[in-house]
């Protein structure tokens, strides 16, 4: 087929004075029809035989439909063989064929069709948000900069869909400093109606983990949209101020209707801090307005949230509900499992997903690791390891070895652990490095720990991690000298050790605790029932496991130090607020130890309670005196 088109010079079209075009069924019906490629390339050629392919609107739709119909109709390279054959192409057409390329692997092409339409076309506003877009995924600040050049030249610098692209191309390319000082310059001859160009800037502090600039800025925000809170939702949730979310997400909800972003940026924050009952009401809030739970990123992020909650049956049921899954879905349900210790149920569910014809990817076997890991299989994991590698082909990633060290120190083969980390192709992040130094702790092999917890400091001096391992390790083989040694560096390198912090929800409200933490409304009423948790346990035969306690103190200040670990005071709280059916869930920062992982076995028979802790690791569950990791943790 010729794939000429003829553009008469002695029409002036709406389309070139604007680069906007009438709907094209107006003037050709035809257009109002075509569904698919295959329609497309027969009005083609029924416009070329009757000669209406002289007409500009008609050449500027085909090339439209071509550029711009979602995949399978789009054909980019067939819009722009139309395009080449124009002559010259009108500003509709150029302004067409640069978005078509700026939503593209290969946005710079925009940049140069830019440039070529500067020789024959006048820009008009409708070109340059495209082009700004081209320049800013590619982050081309220099190339950016020309084109806010060419803007005031043309006098359209206040319009204001070319000026939110500008501040964000500035954005995107990191000059964060050149959009403040633009927005700054235009902030106050806005209309109420620029909430677009607001939430640019909100959006540009976010990716900077500027939170605290991005708030001050959304409070001063004359109009909100729903796109506002969820910038700044997401924001909190992303740059760890989970509560922070939340709270803004209960205070949305008074002057904004959420929307499917708003529960997607949300349910990490509810994931991270356990928060179940705020989670229930996100599923009931998608359910009742007509979202589908089915979604694969929906369900998924809500399976999440009820395994991270604690409620991994309700998890199960959910993902046994949805009808359609792909690999994130699979991927949920299986780490969900795995962190609450049932791992033969994740290998069943990693089998089922790679009969329904899903192929694992690199995050499965994380997740099957893990289970693996939790569970005590050791010769499973490294068949499964050998699996990922040998059969599926995949490299492994700092995390596979990180499990894979984890794996191996739980059992005790520290030393398999340790030629591991020497075998790696890359250097071991910390995170490796510390599952193995966690690992000689917990089996006193001071030798290896040394090793470990050296290079540890040496990569980095100012994580406090190393420095406590360490320390806790001279401790246990009470080594004071060691420890001493250790928190002396600690000083100098004015290193500070991250406080144990749990939090627990009652009735939709967060309940944040410290150790010792005394700042609570209900402070006298926790350290009754921390007197009352004390006197039962002794009775019950209970005796403080001050080994756990790796300080130079008498034995009572080491009591007291154990009976104020957060997580305790949690529970306390849980005891005093929730009646005897409710189920106690505590989130916690760091892992438990031994003596709060004993004490709460036997709170949960002594006050027939079922509670549920998840620290940094995995969930414990508590019932009758019984933990589900079976003190393998």
């Amino acid at each position: 087929m010729n794939l000429t088109v003829l553009q008469p010079t002695t029409t002036t079209t709406v389309c070139s004075l604007t680069g906007q075009s009438p709907h094209p069924s107006t003037f050709f019906p035809e257009f109002k029809q075509c569904k698919t490629k295959s329609h497309l390339l027969q009005i083609h050629a029924k416009l070329i035989k009757t000669g209406r392919i002289h007409d500009p609107l008609a050449s500027a739709e085909l090339i439209r439909f071509c550029a711009l119909s979602n995949p399978p109709h789009q054909d980019l390279q067939y819009a722009l063989q139309l395009f080449d054959q124009m002559n010259p192409p009108n500003c509709f057409s150029f302004n067409t064929i640069i978005r078509a390329f700026s939503d593209t692997h290969h946005p710079l092409q925009s940049f140069l069709l830019f440039t070529q339409m500067m020789e024959t076309v006048t820009p008009n506003k409708f070109t340059f948000p495209s082009v700004l877009k081209a320049c800013a995924k590619t982050g081309r600040i220099e190339e950016g900069k020309m084109i806010h050049c060419v803007v005031v030249k043309f006098g359209l610098e206040n319009d204001g869909f070319v000026l939110s692209n500008l501040v964000r191309m500035y954005v995107m390319c990191g000059a964060m400093s050149d959009a403040v000082m633009l927005f700054e310059s235009k902030k106050m001859s806005l209309e109420m109606g620029e909430v677009v160009l607001w939430n640019v800037m909100v959006d540009g502090y976010v990716r900077l983990g500027e939170v605290g600039n991005a708030h001050k800025l959304f409070d001063e925000m004359p109009q909100r949209s729903v796109v506002s809170w969820n910038s700044m939702i997401s924001g909190y949730a992303q740059n760890g101020f989970f509560v922070e979310a939340l709270e803004l997400f209960r205070e949305m909800q008074m002057e904004e209707m959420p929307n499917y972003v708003t529960l997607i940026s949300v349910l990490p924050a509810v994931s991270r801090l356990g928060a179940l009952d705020t989670g229930k009401w996100v599923h009931f809030f998608a359910v009742k307005n007509g979202m589908k739970v089915d979604d694969p990123v929906l369900g998924s992020a809500l399976i999440d949230m009820y395994s991270k909650c604690g409620s991994i049956d309700e998890a199960i049921q959910l993902f046994n509900t949805l009808s359609r899954k792909n690999v994130v879905t699979w991927n949920s349900i299986i780490n969900g499992l795995a962190i609450h210790g049932r791992a033969n149920e994740a290998l069943y569910h990693f089998t089922k997903m790679q009969e329904s014809g899903i192929a694992p990817n690199d995050v499965t076997y994380i997740s099957v690791l893990t289970a693996c890991s939790h569970g005590g299989f050791v010769d499973k994991g490294l068949a499964i390891f050998d699996q990922m590698v040998r059969t599926e082909g995949l490299a492994p990633r700092i995390e596979h070895y990180g499990c894979m060290v984890d794996l191996l120190g739980r059992a005790g083969r520290l030393k398999e652990a340790e030629e591991l980390i020497l075998s790696m192709p890359d250097e071991p992040d910390d995170v490796v490095l510390k599952a193995l130094l966690g690992a000689c702790k917990k089996h006193g092999n001071i030798e290896i720990g040394e090793r470990v917890g050296k290079r540890l400091l040496e990569n980095n001096p100012e994580d406090g991690a190393p420095y406590v391992a360490l320390s806790n390790m001279y401790a246990s083989l009470a080594n004071w000298d060691g420890v001493m040694e250790t928190r002396l560096m600690m000083k100098q390198n004015e290193v500070k050790k991250d406080p144990g912090c749990s939090w627990i929800e009652v009735d939709g409200a967060i309940h944040e605790f410290v150790v010792a933490d005394e700042s609570h409304a209900k402070a006298n009423d926790i350290c009754m029932m921390l007197e009352e948790m004390k006197e039962k346990l002794r009775l019950a035969g209970y005796k403080p496991d001050t080994s756990q306690v790796f300080l130079r103190m008498d034995d009572a200040d080491k009591e007291s130090a154990l009976q104020h670990h957060s997580e305790k005071i949690a529970v306390a709280f849980g005891l005093i607020s929730t009646t005897r059916e409710t189920t106690i869930k505590v989130v916690k920062n760091l892992r438990i130890c031994n003596d709060c992982h004993s004490t709460i076995k036997l709170i949960s028979r002594i006050y027939r309670r079922r509670i549920v802790v998840r620290d940094r690791k995995r969930f414990h569950h508590f019932e009758n005196g019984s933990c589900s990791c079976m003190d393998y943790w």
